[in-house]
Parts: structure tokens; C-alpha cells; sequence
């Protein structure tokens, strides 16, 4: 797993920058409609996605593991692509499917951490996104009926933060190749 991730780097950093971009954007305009927050949603997903199964496909000899990003990164695809088909569907379903999604991607990324456990540097951030995901989607889907306004807000700092995890973890993950791939389990 940590061959893949070591390899694929710009998968994360992609992701990464794709959520920061997408939560920047909601927060900087909370008065953006229901149509364009599909809009930016469903590209999130779709350049999250495919930048995931890209990675993995590409790198699937490398690993036995590879299989969890491709899962990770065919579920966001799918999510953003009923956000495009289907852009007059409910607030109500487009908050349960960005929830289910944040889910998704919480436990594929936990998944993803538990087997590199102490055998890559600062995989605690990808912890850390895993968790934020989870708390995300969980928040979602207790609160639904919540205002447009606040969706917009929760969705962007939800973006923002756990972008800038992914991002700070494939920049550290393009030294794992130099380092030899494996980091002393006490630096992080």
C-alpha cells in the first residue's frame, strides 16, 4: 500500500487541492445557489475520483492493496455523477449523498492508513482526513434539513480542511520513494 501511495503522490496532492479549491470557493461565495453548489460538488467528486482510480490502476502491480482507492475513487465518481444527471433532485438527497460519500471516503481512507500503520511518515494525516470525513458525513446525515447557507459553510470548511490534509500528505509521500518508502514509526 504504501509502494501505491509512495508511486501515485500527486493522487493525494490532486485531491488534496481539488477539496481546498472546491471549499475555498463555498466559503468565499455562501450565497451561491443549489444548482451551482451541485455544479462544483459533482466536479469535486469526479476530479477526486478519477484521480484516485488513476492512481490506482496505474499502480496495481505494485501493491495488493490497491483495490481500496480504486473503491474509493469509483464510490466519488458515482456520486458525482448523480449530482450531473440528476441536478433537480432535492436538497435533502444531494446532502445524504455528499454524506454517504464523506462516509465512503472516511472508512477507505482509515482502511488505507491501518495498513501502513508504522511504516510511513505522517500517516496520521491521512488519519486525521479519514476521521474528518466520517464526523462529516455522519453531521450530514443526522442533520439534513439543515439551511442551505449552513451546507454551504459546513461543506466548504469540511473541504478546506481535509484538502489540506490529502495535500500536505502527498507532498510528504513524494519523499517516501527518496526515503526508501519507510519512515521511523516515532517521527509520525
Amino acid at each position: 500500500m504504501h509502494d501505491l501511495l509512495g508511486h501515485a503522490w500527486w493522487m493525494l496532492a490532486l485531491r488534496g487541492a481539488a477539496g481546498f479549491v472546491f471549499g475555498a470557493l463555498a466559503l468565499v461565495l455562501p450565497g451561491l445557489t443549489l444548482t451551482f453548489l451541485v455544479a462544483l460538488y459533482a466536479a469535486y467528486a469526479i476530479i477526486s475520483g478519477i484521480s484516485a482510480i488513476s492512481g490506482a490502476i496505474r499502480h496495481r502491480h505494485d501493491t495488493s492493496g490497491w483495490w481500496a482507492p480504486l473503491l474509493l475513487g469509483l464510490f466519488s465518481v458515482v456520486a458525482g455523477g448523480i449530482a450531473i444527471f440528476l441536478p433537480a433532485i432535492t436538497a435533502l438527497v444531494l446532502v445524504i449523498v455528499m454524506g454517504v460519500n464523506a462516509i465512503a471516503t472516511g472508512v477507505f481512507d482509515l482502511i488505507t492508513v491501518f495498513r501502513l500503520r508504522g511504516r510511513v511518515r505522517r500517516a496520521w494525516l491521512l488519519f486525521a482526513t479519514g476521521v474528518i470525513s466520517l464526523v462529516f458525513g455522519v453531521l450530514v446525515i443526522a442533520w439534513p434539513g439543515a439551511g442551505a447557507l449552513a451546507l454551504v459553510w459546513m461543506i466548504g470548511v469540511y473541504a478546506i480542511f481535509s484538502g489540506a490534509l490529502l495535500l500536505v500528505l502527498g507532498l510528504s509521500a513524494r519523499g517516501w520513494l527518496r526515503d526508501g518508502l519507510t519512515g521511523h514509526p516515532s517521527t509520525g
